[in-house]
């Protein structure tokens, strides 16, 4: 985890570098103070997709050359075998496989997210992006906080929202959950 966070902010350092931006820009494009981007930058925070996603719109990169250090390359279609999904660990929580990053001008990013449980976590971390979410819980159950709400989804369960309205989730009980995350802008 801590080498993907330390790989993913010195790509955001070498963009800040090539386009000569300084990184005030950088924190205000994602509405967060310069000390923390800097932090981000060093691989000591982690930085949420949704904040990846407005650096890459406003400085013209791909999200996964930010996340993987790789650009797509198909534009007709783009298969994925099991288990072999481009993935980030994030944080120690999180692990992310994109399904969709291998295909040039795509409209969705598809995701396998893992959420480990923390059994002393009751803190949701809140999170807002452009566009809309699907989530269809694969394995395990998850509590999504949304707008205010509070909802428990089990496995089968699914569900579609308002990405712009605050929201989070974290895994229940022991086991970890295994979600099929749509989002589309």
């Amino acid at each position: 985890m801590d080498e993907a966070l330390k790989q993913i902010g010195e790509r955001l350092r070498g963009l800040r570098d090539v386009l000569d931006i300084p990184a005030s820009e950088m924190a205000e494009t994602i509405g967060i103070s310069t000390d923390k981007y800097e932090q981000i930058e060093k691989g000591e925070v982690d930085i949420t997709i949704s904040n990846l996603v407005k650096i890459s719109k406003k400085y013209g990169v791909s999200v996964d050359a930010l996340m993987f250090a790789e650009e797509p390359h198909m534009h007709s279609y783009f298969v994925v075998r099991r288990g072999q999904g481009k993935s980030v660990e994030r944080t120690k929580a999180y692990k992310y496989q994109s399904l969709t990053s291998g295909f040039v001008g795509r409209k969705a990013d598809v995701y396998i997210v893992n959420v480990e449980p923390k059994p002393d976590a009751h803190t949701i971390y809140k999170n807002t992006h452009p566009g809309q979410e699907f989530n269809l819980i694969l394995e395990g159950a998850m509590e999504l906080y949304l707008n205010g709400k509070t909802l428990v989804l089990e496995e089968g369960d699914s569900i579609y929202f308002d990405s712009t309205k605050p929201h989070g989730m974290r895994a229940i009980g022991d086991r970890p959950v295994k979600i099929l995350a749509f989002i589309v802008e």
